[in-house]
């Protein structure tokens, strides 16, 4: 049992006296012939652990209190250090046993209430691209704003305090600046977000002032921590813990971040492009400003001026460039001096904080050599690691279990539940490190429904879709109903399922009839499947929107600066698509949609601009398990026995690949290749797959290579 290494002096009498006393009277009691004395009270609970995860032993009433964390900074013009507002529930032996106890902590803005979410205080989407749109309407008046603070006092919040209390460990939450009780501004991202629970982590660790009141001087201090301290929450408050570990805080040992928001770019533009989260419809960082903007009423004002004022002017809704605002809101600039162990969760269908969100951060910090795991299950935003998981991690981190987190070899763990059933399915790495890119190319017929295949050139035309702008649909209607308002392009029914992992890149060569022109992309799963009305939401769980991506073609080469589009001049723009792990079912086709404006997350121009795909120079990069070879989109089984090109009789075996698929379907020798060499390049690509893969000798793949090099193929 962790206790404290000392009692005071006058403690250490008053717990003698108290023994002594206790002798006496039992003595003379049993001298008397009295009653039995009383059963001894039970003995303190113990942290107890089973297989590496600590157990729930402890059992109320808990401890509980309030105070204030003295920050490191002035953020609301007062004068004065900013405090935070935090609350703490502790197991009763932290004072009646002595225990010491390390600490799960969340922090966040929501907890004393949020402002009103009308559409009268977001942002017009239905503006021009390119354009300074005008001055949205802001709710800085009870009862449209953040509700005025106090319901938070003296318990903030009760999460996770009947997960982790009974298990030993103190649980303690902390108001954000600017909300509820706590002092400062708001400032959505910006450096006081990361400083405020690192001084909460200070305080558990003696190096910071608590007080018992907001403004008074009577000093409390966390005498009960081990000043081991976890850190975990979802959407904003799963983007606290990252924020604060970016400040090397000793003390913050692990984090659990859930669907955290790493960049306010990412989650406000994409690739140039102005977009709003799902479901918030003209959202921007500013709105969210208000939107938890819940402190003193005195002060409200005083941060709207100097911060909420700045983001209006500096985040750009015209351009939608990345510039020095925003960076300085991207925690991935931010990761040097990062060192706790990290669990990161995310769900592959949260189109609020969308996936990369995790993917960018957890690809950097592994790179660093920290201890990084990935959580990811096929639903909507948040959901956190299963309970054991998470405790596995808290009990290794925080009370020192041997559970040997660091050797796994399996990193990623993705729930399964694509063909029925849920299972939480372990794997080496993330994206799957068998996974590489499948070259798709586009054939003709995209207003209704092209082809999409690995299995043949792409078809040497021109296809043109209109941007129905404010009169847009959303992307189920368009799925389904063939449209001059977007371009598909299908494989053939697939025989068998497909396993992508990773990140889609999509290149559409493009021209626009206008110099500037929203351009979305998506893969989707045919048939359709979930609901396809104009209207309907493609946000959903259930959606049969694979993935999808969005950009500027203006941005096309950086996203700090725009290239000009030259109405009719073709450009090439590659969107990647946020990462997902997905199997695709037996009987399904994998489309690809390209289309404009996108309702559901972009700006809305006035309809008619015209956008024009070349398809020879369009192609989709698909991240499939296995490669390229694993595609199985052919028909009818080649049944010979041995690989043939150009009407050549290679002796090389005819292998079976995916589904129907054979060898010989990969070869192409019956495609107009622009010239004999692209062709012997295709042909050395795919021997090198099939030696890669085992299914030929090194002798076998020099045979195919001269083939191909001595047939006319071109």
């Amino acid at each position: 049992m962790a206790l404290r290494g000392h009692r005071t002096r006058a403690g250490a009498a008053l717990a003698a006296a108290g023994v002594c006393t206790a002798a006496l009277l039992t003595a003379a009691h049993g001298a008397a012939g009295a009653a039995p004395a009383p059963a001894p009270a039970p003995a303190p609970a113990e942290p107890t652990f089973v297989d590496g995860l600590a157990q729930p032993v402890f059992t109320g009433p808990f401890i509980q209190h309030e105070l204030w964390v003295e920050t490191e900074f002035d953020t609301d013009g007062d004068g004065r250090l900013d405090r935070m507002h935090v609350d703490v529930t502790r197991p009763a032996e932290t004072d009646g046993a002595g225990l010491d106890v390390p600490v799960v902590y969340e922090s966040s803005p929501y907890y004393s209430g949020t402002a009103s979410t009308q559409a009268r205080f977001f942002w017009n989407v239905n503006v021009e691209l390119g354009q300074q749109p005008p001055l949205r309407t802001s709710p800085d008046t009870l009862p449209d704003a953040a509700r005025a603070p106090g319901s938070t006092s003296p318990i903030i919040s009760t999460s996770l305090i009947n997960t982790w209390v009974p298990r030993g460990f103190a649980v303690v939450h902390s108001e954000s600046p600017g909300s509820g009780l706590s002092d400062g501004c708001p400032t959505v991202g910006g450096p006081n977000e990361s400083l405020a629970p690192k001084a909460v982590v200070d305080w558990l660790n003696g190096r910071a002032r608590g007080f018992t009141s907001a403004d008074g001087d009577e000093e409390v201090t966390a005498y009960w921590s081990t000043g081991r301290v976890g850190m975990t929450g979802t959407s904003y408050n799963g983007t606290l813990p990252l924020a604060a570990a970016t400040t090397g805080v000793d003390g913050l040992e692990v984090i659990i971040p859930v669907a955290p928001n790493t960049s306010y770019y990412h989650y406000y533009r994409s690739n140039g492009l102005v977009r709003n989260p799902g479901g918030w419809v003209g959202e921007d960082l500013d709105y969210l400003f208000d939107y938890i903007n819940s402190g003193d009423l005195d002060k409200r004002q005083y941060c709207r001026d100097t911060v909420r004022d700045v983001m209006q002017a500096e985040h750009d809704r015209a351009s939608g460039d990345y510039n020095d605002f925003w960076a300085g809101r991207d925690y991935l600039n931010q990761l040097d001096d990062v060192k706790a162990a990290v669990l990161m969760a995310h769900a592959f269908n949260d189109w609020n904080v969308v996936p990369e969100h995790s993917v960018r951060i957890s690809e950097v910090l592994e790179a660093k050599g920290l201890t990084v795991h990935e959580y990811f299950h096929q639903g909507g935003h948040g959901g956190n690691p299963p309970t054991d998981m998470m405790n596995r991690w808290f009990s290794q981190y925080l009370y020192g279990q041997d559970n040997r987190i660091e050797d796994d070899t399996d990193t990623a763990f993705i729930v399964r539940n694509e063909l029925g059933g849920s299972t939480l399915t372990p794997y080496a790495d993330y994206p799957n490190p068998a996974a590489s890119a499948a070259t798709l190319n586009l054939q003709a017929g995209g207003a209704a429904e092209g082809g999409l295949t690995s299995l043949a050139l792409a078809g040497d035309a021109t296809e043109t879709l209109v941007d129905a702008g404010v009169n847009a649909c959303n992307a189920g209607a368009l799925a389904t109903t063939p449209s001059e308002n977007r371009l598909l392009y299908t494989t053939p029914t697939l025989t068998e399922n497909v396993h992508l992992s990773g990140t889609t890149q999509v290149t559409v060569r493009l021209a626009s009839s206008k110099p500037r022109v929203n351009l979305s992309v998506a893969l989707v799963k045919l048939p359709w499947t979930s609901a396809a009305g104009c209207t309907s939401s493609t946000r959903g769980t259930t959606t049969s929107v694979i993935t999808r991506g969005w950009a500027d073609p203006l941005n096309r080469d950086s996203l700090t600066a725009e290239k000009p589009l030259t109405p009719g001049r073709f450009v090439d723009v590659t969107v990647p698509l946020q990462p997902d792990d997905q199997v695709i079912p037996a009987g399904s086709r994998i489309g690809l949609m390209i289309w404009s404006t996108d309702p559901e997350f972009t700006l809305r121009p006035q309809p008619g601009t015209e956008l024009s795909v070349d398809l020879a120079g369009t192609t989709v990069e698909l991240p499939v398990v296995g490669g390229p070879l694993a595609l199985p989109i052919c028909g009818d089984e080649d049944t010979r026995a041995t690989v043939v090109i150009d009407g050549v009789d290679t002796g090389v075996a005819n292998a079976g690949l995916a589904g129907t698929c054979t060898v010989n379907d990969h070869v192409l020798d019956d495609q107009d290749w622009p010239n004999h060499g692209a062709f012997v390049r295709h042909t050395t690509e795919l021997a090198d797959q099939l030696a890669a893969a085992g299914l030929i000798s090194g002798r076998e793949r020099g045979v195919l290579v001269r083939t191909a090099a001595q047939s006319d193929v071109e």
